[in-house]
């Protein structure tokens, strides 16, 4: 499972999965922040299914 995510979209996905699941622990929207994990996840560990699936690939790593 080689990465498929770069750096700085990385980053955003994290950012954007805590404040979505930040903003549901704090009553402000509902169980559809628990999908901000989703991003959280994807952005932790630098792969997207979907852009597996479709040939994209934002990580400027050669593949090897």
């Amino acid at each position: 499972m080689n990465q498929n995510i770069g750096g700085i979209e990385r980053i955003v996905r994290v950012l954007v999965g805590l404040v979505m699941v930040g903003l549901t622990l704090a009553g402000q929207i509902g169980v559809w922040g628990w999908l901000g994990l989703v991003p959280m996840a994807t952005g932790l560990i630098g792969w997207c299914p979907p852009y597996s699936l479709i040939g994209i690939n934002t990580c400027k790593t050669k593949k090897t």
